[in-house]
């Protein structure tokens, strides 16, 4: 079989099992280095490049795309996120366009903010790295911070090192802990020292995990998607425990749940040490995340 005659067929297949066309297009660039316009205008030179040995390879990571619902990004290794290429693995979720927002609300927080130097400047907290998307970016954008960087898996935060290694990053500027969100950063004494914490943290509530998309529940972690009963627990304690490491006028941010604005706003007002509460909203127009301002520190 050649590759066009085995691309058709996949295309079949992707049809077959709801997978969309553009995943066998990226599957296919990514693992064999063709170029999209190659492709696209089925070019002869993709016939000498591919020899059956690629083919193969190809095909084995195409079925465990359809039949075991193998997320795309997991047999490449990679995803772009916002201007990043990070290196992903079943040991972290995978980076989601709507998350990249969060970045853009910091940014124009800061920017609109008439101190916006001491943000530019400060120690900002990423609680629930992950893959380090959020710290990278947010490192990036913010060349003269020092970024704080916690994921309670091991596997996930060395994930993160290789990906801010990869994208030019150093622990000079990001500074890596293993630990459950404050637990590691209540060690080093820096209380009443951030500027900012962002947050992704697990908001789904834990029975509706197993109700999730196969690509999801079968193969992303759970540990970063189960947020507890209600999908609050994480959430609670970042709300309740960041006044204790925010200096006043401290940025907070976190993403959620369609649903959970308003219940995460509450929490915020009854706690008595935020303000400048904000809700926003996603590309869809779901309202995906909150942020305030700490007002009076924590006694």
């Amino acid at each position: 079989m050649d590759f066009y005659e085995w691309y058709d067929r996949s295309l079949v297949e992707a049809h077959q099992h709801n997978v969309p066309k553009y995943e066998l297009e990226y599957l296919a660039i990514s693992l064999l280095g063709l170029t999209k316009l190659d492709l696209r205008l089925r070019s002869p030179n993709i016939e000498v490049q591919i020899d059956s040995q690629k083919l193969i390879k190809l095909d084995q990571a195409w079925q465990e795309r359809c039949r075991d619902r193998v997320p795309v990004q997991y047999l490449i290794g990679s995803v772009i996120w916002r201007d990043l290429e990070l290196q992903v693995s079943p040991a972290v979720l995978i980076p989601r366009p709507e998350t990249e927002l969060i970045i853009d609300i910091a940014a124009d927080f800061i920017n609109q903010n008439n101190q916006s130097l001491i943000y530019q400047k400060g120690d900002w907290l990423d609680l629930g790295t992950g893959s380090g998307a959020i710290a990278i970016a947010l490192a990036k954008m913010l060349p003269q911070s020092q970024i704080y960087a916690v994921d309670i898996s091991e596997s996930a935060l060395e994930l993160a090192k290789e990906n801010a290694y990869r994208n030019m990053l150093t622990n000079q500027q990001i500074n890596f802990y293993l630990g459950n969100y404050f637990e590691p950063i209540s060690q080093l004494n820096l209380q009443n020292k951030f500027v900012g914490m962002i947050s992704n943290p697990p908001y789904i509530p834990s029975f509706e995990v197993l109700n999730l998309q196969p690509e999801v529940v079968n193969h992303e972690p759970h540990l970063a998607l189960s947020g507890g009963d209600d999908g609050l627990d994480a959430i609670r304690e970042l709300v309740n425990t960041a006044p204790n490491y925010l200096i006043s006028q401290g940025f907070w941010i976190i993403e959620l749940m369609s649903g959970q604005a308003s219940i995460v706003r509450s929490l915020l007002l009854d706690n008595g040490c935020y303000g400048n509460i904000e809700i926003h909203q996603d590309y869809a127009g779901i309202e995906r995340f909150v942020s305030a301002q700490m007002t009076k520190p924590m006694m």
